[in-house]
């Protein structure tokens, strides 16, 4: 569940974007798909697993490498309550973040587990499901100036979950927390692990969606028209490392992203009126040359 940009500040924007963008258009989603809030590349499978957020089935999407409807796949025993990312483990079983939040009201945060084995279906059942709360978060909902703690992006790590707020608080000021959760079924109480700031503008530096490289080497974060990049950290203590912000000059309600390998990201966008909708590819590398 989203906030939506509104169109002419989308028109204004694209309007404001030069030629020069890293962002290379891949394809356009399915028709079908006009709400994709996550997306997971499968190196097995050589596709993008996708999944749509609340008011959509409880469903996930497989691509193939040109865009079309490889796999549709039902969730037997999951509630599309507010899907909002998907990623996968080492050993390629997938995790469906339900744990958006957009008023801050929820005691219902859970993610699932989707084995390897149940993939090669048409529908499966989740085998099992990890809940968790935010033990800082004492009211439902907080106060306007403390709404922090919807979460639209996540990653597995060794056996854990890393979680990064959306800041949704009156007189939003970039604030995003990081959240750590076990990869164990059950109910967890969330740890935060540490917080920094992106800027004040929302509609620039609202997070929306994370990422962390196969070899775990780099870590992503997304707004609608930026890449964080977290590099030269040490075990998880990611927000240690050299942080570096990167300008996609190229506006749109990016939603997803995802590691294709340790060098190219993959971003997808929702599709507002004639604009997004689609897959793109980002080199790492070449956003480095360039900055």
């Amino acid at each position: 569940m989203k906030n939506y940009i509104s169109l002419a500040t989308v028109f204004f924007l694209l309007a404001c974007q030069q030629n020069s963008s890293p962002v290379k258009e891949l394809y356009s989603l399915p028709k079908k798909l006009k709400e994709v809030s996550g997306i997971t590349y499968s190196q097995q499978l050589d596709f993008i697993w996708a999944l749509e957020d609340s008011g959509n089935p409880n469903v996930i999407y497989g691509l193939d490498a040109n865009g079309a409807l490889a796999k549709t796949m039902t969730i037997t025993n999951a509630i599309n309550v507010d899907w909002e990312d998907i990623t996968h483990d080492k050993e390629g079983n997938l995790y469906i973040g339900d744990f958006g939040n957009n008023e801050n009201t929820r005691k219902d945060l859970c993610i699932y587990k989707i084995d390897t084995s149940g993939l090669k279906n048409d529908s499966t059942a989740s085998t099992s499901k990890i809940s968790f709360a935010y033990p800082e978060q004492k009211d439902f909902p907080p106060k306007k100036k403390e709404l922090f703690y919807d979460v639209e992006g996540f990653f597995e790590f060794k056996n854990n979950f890393y979680l990064f707020t959306k800041n949704r608080s009156k007189g939003f000021d970039g604030t995003t927390f990081l959240y750590k959760v076990p990869n164990s079924a059950g109910f967890h109480q969330a740890q935060l692990v540490g917080k920094f700031k992106t800027c004040g503008d929302y509609n620039h530096c609202v997070i929306t969606s994370a990422a962390i490289s196969p070899d775990g080497l780099k870590v992503v974060i997304l707004s609608h028209d930026k890449i964080w990049l977290f590099e030269n950290f040490k075990a998880d203590n990611f927000l240690s490392g050299t942080k570096t912000v990167f300008d996609l000059n190229h506006f749109s309600q990016k939603e997803a992203i995802c590691f294709k390998d340790n060098d190219v990201v993959l971003i997808a966008d929702e599709k507002t009126k004639k604009i997004g909708g689609k897959v793109y590819g980002v080199s790492i590398k070449k956003l480095k040359s360039k900055s």
